[in-house]
């Protein structure tokens, strides 16, 4: 099942893709959802990010990578950056080169604290395709990654959610720029798993539904510039664009 965020003349219109068109519902976290009555042709609908977390966070990858003890280290992205597909991403100039980063993107669908490998999918609303962009030489002097990844909507999320991703630790992830595929990757080069991230996680923090965990870029790094676009493909999703301003 996919569920959107669409924009609507009544404002941001939540919606489940069925028979053809985007049907309108009340609350996509709700165990049995609701529907308004209203619906969007496809032909009209405008995706916006398909959440409004409270939370976004970023994951590290450490293992077989340096010798850092934690194997998953976590750190916070600013909600601030967070963009809709189609929105132009301001790259930050005279900071060094600008990576697009394409990642799955976890979206939890309940409260979620302490998961185990049983339980950790089953607080997962769904997944969606994610663009961590990065003013990469910004990491060698913040190490916290808040100024290299503070940007103008340096967080596509999008286009919406899919809830039957048959299995998130084998999903192909491609990065194109300007029509060419620039990296070809997935989730199955991870050094660590979709589930064992969530176990990390929520060990130390309680997350809440609509939050965001971006599940790390494996290999899926390209350098990007104004006047680009970028599409972020992930397979059994769909097509994240962006433009570059």
């Amino acid at each position: 099942m996919r569920i959107a965020r669409l924009k609507t003349a009544a404002g941001p219109q939540h919606a489940i893709e069925r028979d053809g068109e985007w049907h309108h519902i009340i609350d996509p976290f709700e165990e049995t959802l609701r529907y308004t009555g209203g619906a969007t042709a496809h032909s009209e609908a405008t995706f916006l990010a398909p959440v409004t977390p409270a939370v976004v966070l970023g994951i590290g990858h450490n293992r077989t990578l340096n010798d850092h003890h934690l194997p998953i280290q976590a750190w916070h992205k600013s909600v601030h950056t967070v963009a809709g597909p189609g929105d132009a991403i301001t790259a930050v100039r005279g900071h060094g080169t600008v990576n697009a980063e394409g990642e799955l993107a976890v979206v939890i669908g309940r409260t979620s604290a302490n998961l185990t490998a049983e339980n950790a999918l089953e607080h997962v609303l769904g997944y969606t395709c994610v663009n961590d962009v990065t003013n990469v030489d910004q990491n060698a002097v913040d190490e916290r990654n808040f100024q290299g990844k503070a940007g103008l909507n340096y967080t596509p999320i999008g286009p919406w959610i899919e809830t039957g991703l048959a299995d998130p630790e084998k999903v192909a992830i491609d990065v194109y720029v300007n029509g060419t595929a620039k990296a070809t990757s997935g989730t199955f080069n991870l050094p660590s798993s979709v589930v064992d991230c969530l176990i990390y996680v929520t060990s130390w923090l309680t997350l809440e539904p609509g939050d965001v965990v971006m599940t790390g870029a494996p290999a899926t790094v390209v350098p990007i510039g104004p006047g680009d676009r970028v599409d972020i493909v992930v397979e059994g999703i769909g097509t994240l664009s962006s433009t570059v301003d």
